[in-house]
């Protein structure tokens, strides 16, 4: 049975909440500057913190790591406020807004404490560490009004925006099959335990995950290939693929297939090698997710294929284009989008697009093009991946209810135990 959504079902706030919302933002400051707080600043953090200073006013930068926070004082250069523990940041009545890039593992509870302290939200992808934390934010988002784009960017680049709106508006016929290429998840052995740098709080940077001796590659960048923090390539490359595939799609998982091997390697990288998922939708398309193969995404459907990447657009029905364009006035997938921006392609300009987009939405209280209850669903489809790969076998899925089904073995994944203190609570 199909689980295909209209435009708008389902997915929007209902209008009493935003215009509720919308009055808690009436009181900003006179000169209409919105200020901004950034948390999580290695990395990608630093990139959305400085996008952001397009939009708003920067007041105050928060990470675990000392080090990080002074590298970013000093390259933000407006003297901004610094804090280690994201809570004081959230209680200062300066800011309006937060940026979140942090590890994946403090996504959920960031978000939800933002939300309730009356902030709206820019957050990194993938959204969540399980799928029973989507289900929380989306409750909190409901109830609070808050506005949260996921930093799910390249719904703001214009090749991936094209292929979306060129599948949905049939010009490769009726869509059959998504095959997406990811890219090799990080191989190791066993890593050396050491003290953790005095720079660096390691019992804050661990949050909910369990409490284990400092490893220098579990921490910044390679935090991705630790099941305990992430989900390697899946939700890593998968938030930005399977999300325009799904977009593109219009529908929600119900069955999922995997091969993979897991790594056993004792204190080393642990998420899945060697994976393939074979993905089917309500509505009878088949996706594939692969890690060999040229990274991106083929759209086949019964009249032609589309094949998009960060580099380029290509197939029969692009070339089509010069001589039956489809102008971006007459895209259609997201209504609220400002079309009047600057069409942009590539990771720095995208996000200035996607960061506008966000801005736009925190004054108009309208969904963002990248909402919290799409990249769920997005998520949660890269969580089922990795929850077939870890039980090695087929698995079906309710996607109303967004249970496995006749499964309880499976569905006691939907969730992880949170160590004390640190819990998401909705």
């Amino acid at each position: 049975m199909s689980a295909t959504l209209g435009a708008g079902a389902s997915l929007s706030l209902p209008t009493t909440t935003l215009q509720n919302s919308a009055h808690a933002n009436a009181d900003r400051s006179a000169n209409g500057r919105i200020g901004i707080g950034a948390i999580g600043l290695r990395y990608q953090g630093s990139v959305i913190a400085h996008k952001s200073m397009l939009y708003g006013d920067l007041v105050a930068v928060c990470d675990v790591d000392r080090n990080v926070r002074d590298q970013a004082k000093a390259a933000f250069g407006s003297t901004p406020h610094s804090f280690e523990d994201y809570r004081e940041l959230l209680a200062r009545k300066d800011i309006d807004v937060v940026t979140i890039g942090t590890p994946d593992h403090w996504h959920t509870k960031m978000v939800i404490d933002a939300c309730r302290a009356g902030k709206d939200v820019y957050c990194e992808k993938p959204l969540t560490l399980t799928i029973e934390e989507g289900q929380q934010l989306c409750k909190v988002v409901r109830e609070t009004g808050r506005v949260v784009q996921v930093g799910s960017w390249q719904r703001s680049d214009d090749r991936f925006r094209l292929a979306v709106e060129m599948v949905r508006s049939g010009r490769i016929g009726t869509l059959q099959k998504v095959d997406i290429v990811l890219g090799k998840n990080a191989t190791s052995g066993s890593f050396r335990t050491s003290p953790p740098p005095k720079s660096l709080n390691w019992e804050l940077w661990q949050g909910q995950t369990p409490d284990v001796p400092y490893i220098e590659e579990r921490s910044h960048y390679t935090f991705r290939w630790w099941y305990e923090y992430s989900g390697g390539q899946m939700t890593d490359w998968g938030a930005h693929h399977i999300d325009i595939a799904q977009w593109a799609i219009n529908d929600w998982p119900v069955s999922i297939s995997t091969k993979a091997s897991i790594p056993n390697a004792t204190d080393g990288f642990n998420v899945a090698t060697d994976f393939e998922a074979v993905i089917e939708y309500g509505n009878g398309v088949i996706m594939t997710v692969k890690d060999t193969g040229e990274n991106g995404i083929l759209f086949t459907g019964d009249t032609g294929r589309i094949f998009v990447n960060r580099g380029k657009i290509t197939g029969v029905p692009v070339e089509s284009l010069v001589t039956r364009p489809l102008p971006r006035e007459s895209w259609n997938v997201y209504k609220g989008d400002n079309l009047e921006r600057p069409a942009r392609a590539g990771k720095l300009d995208a996000i200035i697009n996607h960061m506008g987009n966000f801005f736009d939405c925190v004054r108009s209280r309208q969904l963002p093009i990248s909402d919290v209850f799409d990249q769920h669903r997005t998520v949660s489809t890269c969580h089922l991946g990795n929850i077939s790969m870890r039980l090695g076998r087929t698995l079906r899925w309710d996607p109303v209810k967004e249970l496995f089904i006749d499964d309880v073995d499976a569905d006691s994944w939907l969730r992880r135990e949170q160590r004390a203190g640190y819990e998401t609570k909705a």
